[in-house]
């Protein structure tokens, strides 16, 4: 006999045009395998959405709640800067917290959320790593070009391309490149050589970053296992980043990509957490059957 269809509730919401699943595990646990979360992911067959986020209570003391975040392809991922805006929204506007400070663990980080008066939700998105274990990132054998306080890295393409990237991980890992004008760059063909490089043992996210003043920049990110997202939270901190490190930013920079803008502030030191403010909308409810 066929198991029986599991309904299950969710709510849909996006941050900057990147989009997730947010599912209540507070008061009972989800066994969702990967099948299912590929299928409330997917645009055709299901709810659609960039990620999947599973709220459920904290296993540490001094934290609020933990989750766990899934790309549509069920994959885990560490971190995702637009879905923690979300999330914290999520637990607010249902009652599940009544502070608009809210303290979250997720695999591998602990994040601080503020709700602010403009509805608008700041995360600390904590301090950046630049160790190449931390990606991880094998640069055995490469020369890199210094500029600023930072390095970029050269990468072998396909066709004898090649492209300078700044490598660094916000709780995932990145790879940064300065581009000219990011509406005419090849984001759908450089994107997935970078993401894929046998240089980044658990793949990248590849991002494409135009500067275009020291407080303004243009940013579209071909995302670790989901393809271009319409904005990449952790992707336009780390863009941010490396545009400081590199002499070509200020500390507090607006990011417009394809799905609105975002705003990073980073004082600078490697100690320095990186804080990101920007829009979080829940856009429908509903149940689907599993």
């Amino acid at each position: 006999m066929q198991p029986s269809p599991t309904r299950v509730r969710f709510t849909k919401m996006q941050g900057a045009g990147n989009d997730f699943v947010v599912l209540d595990a507070t008061r009972a646990p989800l066994a969702l395998d990967a099948q299912a979360l590929r299928r409330l992911g997917d645009r055709r067959f299901g709810v659609g959405a960039d990620q999947i986020l599973i709220v459920a209570p904290p296993t540490e003391p001094g934290m609020d709640f933990s989750y766990r975040i899934f790309n549509n392809t069920g994959d885990e991922v560490e971190h995702c800067g637009n879905g923690a805006r979300c999330f914290a929204r999520y637990v607010r506007e249902r009652g599940l917290i009544a502070r608009d400070t809210i303290r979250v663990q997720t695999v591998n980080n602990r994040l601080e959320l503020e709700i602010q008066a403009d509805g608008r939700v700041r995360v600390d998105m904590n301090a950046p790593r630049f160790e190449h274990a931390a990606l991880p990132f094998d640069a055995s054998g490469l020369a890199s070009r210094r500029v600023g306080d930072f390095e970029l890295w050269p990468l072998a393409l396909a066709d004898g391309v090649g492209v300078e990237v700044a490598v660094l991980s916000m709780g995932n890992p990145h790879a940064v490149q300065i581009v000219d004008d990011v509406e005419r760059c090849a984001v759908a063909t450089i994107g997935p050589q970078v993401e894929l490089h046998p240089r980044f043992a658990r793949k990248v996210n590849a991002g494409f970053v135009q500067v275009l003043a020291r407080d303004h920049v243009r940013l579209r990110v071909h995302e670790r296992d989901a393809g271009e997202t319409l904005a990449c939270g952790t992707g336009a901190c780390a863009a941010v980043v490396a545009g400081i490190r590199l002499g070509l930013l200020d500390a507090r920079v607006d990011v417009d990509t394809h799905g609105g803008r975002l705003t990073v502030e980073w004082a600078g030191s490697a100690r320095d957490s990186v804080f990101l403010t920007g829009p979080a909308t829940t856009v429908f409810e509903g149940e689907i059957e599993l």
